[in-house]
């Protein structure tokens, strides 16, 4: 065969073929491969699909779930929500952020407040934690913002609900406070994607930290339609939130402000208790802080003057400050007394002093002779330093405990201070010595190393008024059952309420000036005036002992008031500690009578409460706003400018 094959024409027509049919029959398999592809997106993943569509054209904008109401006994608003618009930052979205403050600061018109404590908590902020940059803006503002979130990168605008406070510092230490999460309380809850919704708030202080639970909500959204580029088209249908549970309280929120109010400017506590069930009707502490302004965001001078106050406006002073039961333990030290088989009819000999060993105890005047009554009514501490030392601290201490005294209470605080009752076994653990005489003498008057809270005193005053050992209640529900009766000789009870209402209404008594002006109520009850400094006997003899007006605010005595009313059918009892207020009949007990007589005849009490602020420079809110001012100049800091 020759080397060379002559191709003709048939043959490259055969060639041409066979190409044609491979291009052509791989064309067939990728377009028949391509069909089945479109088939199974269009048929078998079409829900996936338009699921992932819906996505890019609707977002869901989380809106922040309604905490539950706190509500007084009669239905009135303690802490509740309202509709707000707020501006947060999400610090891991931020670029710019000097230009994001300055943006910020111009359309809002933040204080330089403000801007510190942005910058505060940004800094110590995680990339998932919001820093809130103002709460309950105007609609105006919000609407700028909203306008300028594209030059804003990280600032997020919302709408959602705030939380509103009715009576600001009257109820701080009742209520709380409440605030955006810190990253110890969003691990601690095992990272819940709650907590870094912008808006959220947990419970920080109180009632709102210790029933979190029970308040909290669930949260909704509300769903819109947006562009491609993000651009807002309509707001679809929302995604409701679900509310959290409302909590009723005993306090009669009312009572609970006027008895704020009434406290003044002074550093102390009121509680009012019912003294058939044991409901907590008032237990304000004074000075406080405002919720409102806590939840908001408070600043860092915001906090530097509260902290720096000697008045302590951040402790509550009536469950968590102790102090000595001054005169006001009497009458529970007379239940002992009686109980230990002491005449009530003997008398004793009141020379001004006493002698212990090389020790000698003053009364603060020379009653002369006088019997148990008369010493209730006179409050002469020679008696008890005399009947005390006879009984023996074995029937006093069991008496004071019996009245609350160094009791702890079933009540929704995270902490609680419950004082100290000492006896001999006390004094052996804690300070490794023997009891004396002495320690008898000093526990008589309610000195040495007696403590108690005045939710305690108050209690002490009802169990006195009832003769039933009632516990103080604060959240509302079913009744409670009916309370033991005290372990207490009923004759005992009625002679020493007796004298309690000699202390008031008696000629003799210490409290004569705070009757109630009322013709058919008559209040009995038990001053007391609590050292808190040793008085040398340098000090007796070269002049006297000094005034507590000539002596710094931290040396003077503590003011202690104890109540009931009616005497014959006591209804409430009271207690109110005055800090370094000088002599129990002259400040403490004016308040608890201005209290209780707002109970029995509101309008005498309202005319007494607005007498006494025209004589201390006006309402609350103006002395605040007053001192305020005055901190700020003297911390060499710009007024606070009211925004428009």
């Amino acid at each position: 065969m020759s080397k060379w094959q002559r191709v003709t024409a048939v043959h490259q027509g055969l060639s041409f073929s066979r190409r044609m049919m491979f291009v052509g029959g791989a064309q067939a398999a990728f377009g028949a491969l391509l069909a089945g592809r479109m088939a199974y997106l269009a048929i078998a993943q079409n829900a996936k699909y338009e699921l992932m569509s819906e996505s890019n054209r609707v977002q869901l904008i989380p809106v922040p779930p309604r905490r539950g109401w706190i509500i007084d006994r009669n239905g009135k608003p303690i802490a509740i929500n309202r509709s707000s618009f707020r501006v947060d930052l999400i610090p891991q979205q931020i670029v710019d952020r000097p230009k994001v403050i300055e943006g910020l600061t111009r359309l809002l018109r933040l204080q330089p407040d403000d801007i510190d404590r942005i910058n505060t908590e940004l800094d110590a902020a995680r990339g998932f934690q919001p820093v809130s940059v103002a709460d309950n803006i105007a609609y105006e503002d919000y609407a700028a913002i909203t306008v300028n979130l594209p030059e804003l990168q990280g600032v997020a605008a919302s709408r959602g609900f705030a939380r509103f406070y009715p009576g600001g510092s009257t109820v701080g230490q009742l209520v709380g406070y409440v605030g955006a999460a810190n990253v110890k309380e969003y691990e601690r809850e095992n990272k819940n994607p709650l907590l870094i919704i912008p808006g959220v708030k947990i419970g920080k202080e109180g009632l709102e930290k210790t029933m979190e639970m029970t308040l909290r909500g669930q949260p909704g959204g509300q769903r819109v339609e947006v562009t491609a580029r993000g651009k807002l088209v309509k707001e679809l249908d929302p995604k409701p939130d679900r509310s959290g549970g409302s909590i009723k309280l005993t306090v009669d929120v009312d009572l609970h402000q006027f008895a704020a109010r009434r406290i003044g400017d002074q550093s102390g506590s009121v509680v009012v208790l019912d003294v058939a069930s044991g409901d907590i009707l008032a237990m304000p502490s004074m000075p406080s802080f405002d919720p409102n302004t806590f939840s908001d965001g408070i600043s860092g001078n915001e906090w530097k003057m509260l902290s720096q106050n000697d008045h302590l406006p951040l402790v509550d002073k009536v469950t968590e400050s102790l102090y000595p039961s001054g005169s006001t333990i009497k009458p529970l030290m007379s239940l002992a007394l009686l109980q230990a088989g002491i005449n009530p009819s003997e008398h004793v000999f009141c020379a001004g002093s006493y002698r212990v060993g090389n020790a000698i105890f003053h009364c603060d005047k020379r009653h002369g002779s006088v019997a148990m009554s008369d010493a209730i009514m006179k409050s002469c501490d020679i008696y008890f330093y005399e009947m005390a030392r006879r009984a023996g601290v074995e029937v006093i201490a069991p008496m004071a405990r019996r009245m609350g005294f160094g009791e702890k209470f079933d009540l929704p605080f995270a902490s609680q201070r419950y004082g100290t009752v000492p006896d001999p076994e006390w004094l052996m653990k804690h300070l490794h010595r023997k009891w004396e005489i002495y320690d008898t003498v000093n526990m008589s008057i309610g000195q040495g190393n007696v403590l108690v809270n005045p939710l305690q005193l108050a209690v002490m005053a009802g169990r006195i008024a009832s003769g039933h050992v009632i516990q103080p209640r604060l959240i509302a529900g079913q009744a409670p059952p009916a309370p033991p009766a005290l372990d207490v000789t009923p004759e005992h009870l009625e002679f020493v309420r007796q004298a309690m209402g000699g202390v008031v209404n008696s000629s003799v008594g210490t409290a004569g000036a705070v009757r109630l002006p009322l013709d058919n109520v008559q209040m009995a009850g038990k001053t007391g005036t609590a050292q808190v400094r040793r008085i040398s006997m340098a000090e007796r003899n070269s002049g006297g002992v000094r005034s507590n007006e000539s002596l710094n605010w931290k040396m003077r005595d503590h003011s202690l008031f104890v109540a009931f009313a009616p005497v014959e059918k006591p209804r409430y009892c009271a207690a109110a500690v005055i800090e370094h207020g000088g002599f129990g009949s002259q400040v403490a007990a004016p308040i608890i009578r201005d209290t209780l007589l707002y109970m029995f005849d509101r309008k005498k009490g309202l005319g007494a409460l607005d007498t006494f602020e025209q004589g201390i420079g006006g309402p609350l809110d103006q002395r605040i706003a007053a001192r305020t001012t005055d901190w700020r100049q003297a911390n060499g800091l710009a007024p606070i400018v009211p925004k428009a």
